[in-house]
């Protein structure tokens, strides 16, 4: 066995199915994507090169236009509204003396609900008659309000939804660095007289920017891949006010047989995402990559 483990050609048989499946579902669908978005295809017949007019039709689009702005939504929703609700649930978690395992089961559940669940479980909740919300806010005195359906309101209502399904996923891996800074350190600020807010602020945030950082870009691909939300509850709808690239992709694209325009739609997206990422990678990123406890 030790004999084996030294033969380097041993690593290259073990790594060799996963690199194949990697290059036939990965490499290979996003090089045959740059491709066909430089042409005018249907999906059956022969693709037609056609230049960069793919993307000039897409950059002149107002509706391409709203789609990459309410990706910023999902992004600027992500990293200043959800980020800190991680943040502090995870420290509230992490103080809490007895059933710590089952409160983290609870906010990790909506994790592993399918998206579809989750769309229609708060399509439910947000209904405009017998929904919890409007139910509340009919007891208090205010008017129902059309939650997707009124322009106003649908994106917030999306964000809200998508935000409750992975907010206990990144407080699991939020509380999981909480939980690794070593107690001595902790125990050392509470004899100098040091209080839990303190602590909290001083010495535990610091500590765990390292995961915060990747957080934020999970949050940010995230928000920039996302579609199945939005399919499931208001499908781009009302007038595509809640319509995201990816939505905007299959509504203006593959829907319409447009193939070739769909796939210069899905490349933006890939440069997009890159680019935005490489920014932060840069500019924030690297600031907290490594902490010294």
């Amino acid at each position: 066995m030790n004999k084996a483990l030294r033969n380097p050609m041993t690593y290259v048989f073990f790594m060799l199915p996963i690199l194949v499946l990697y290059i036939l579902f990965f490499i290979y669908p996003m090089i045959d994507a740059f491709a066909k978005g430089f042409t005018k295809w249907n999906g059956i017949g022969t693709p037609k090169f056609n230049g960069l007019k793919n993307f000039d039709k897409a950059f002149s689009d107002e509706n391409f236009w709203n789609s990459v702005k309410n990706n910023s939504y999902f992004i600027l929703f992500s990293v200043f509204v959800q980020v800190p609700i991680i943040v502090f649930f995870s420290l509230l978690i992490s103080n809490v003396k007895k059933l710590k395992g089952l409160y983290k089961t609870a906010v990790f559940i909506p994790a592993v609900m399918s998206t579809a669940v989750v769309g229609i479980l708060w399509s439910f909740i947000y209904e405009p008659d017998i929904g919890l919300f409007n139910v509340i806010l009919t007891k208090i005195g205010i008017n129902p309000v059309m939650w997707l359906s009124d322009t106003n309101w649908a994106m917030v209502s999306i964000l809200i939804t998508n935000a409750w399904q992975w907010t206990g996923f990144y407080i699991v891996m939020v509380l999981a660095a909480i939980l690794s800074i070593p107690k001595e350190i902790d125990e050392a600020a509470v004899i100098d007289g040091a209080n839990g807010f303190q602590r909290a602020i001083s010495i535990t945030m610091p500590l765990i920017m390292p995961i915060i950082s990747v957080v934020i870009m999970l949050s940010i691909a995230g928000a920039m891949k996302a579609a199945d939300i939005v399919i499931v509850m208001t499908k781009g709808g009302p007038g595509g006010a809640t319509d995201v690239m990816a939505t905007y992709m299959l509504k203006y694209g593959i829907t319409n047989a447009k193939y070739g325009y769909g796939n210069s739609i899905a490349v933006l997206i890939f440069i997009f995402t890159l680019i935005i990422t490489a920014i932060y990678q840069l500019l924030i990123a690297r600031r907290n990559e490594r902490v010294e406890y």
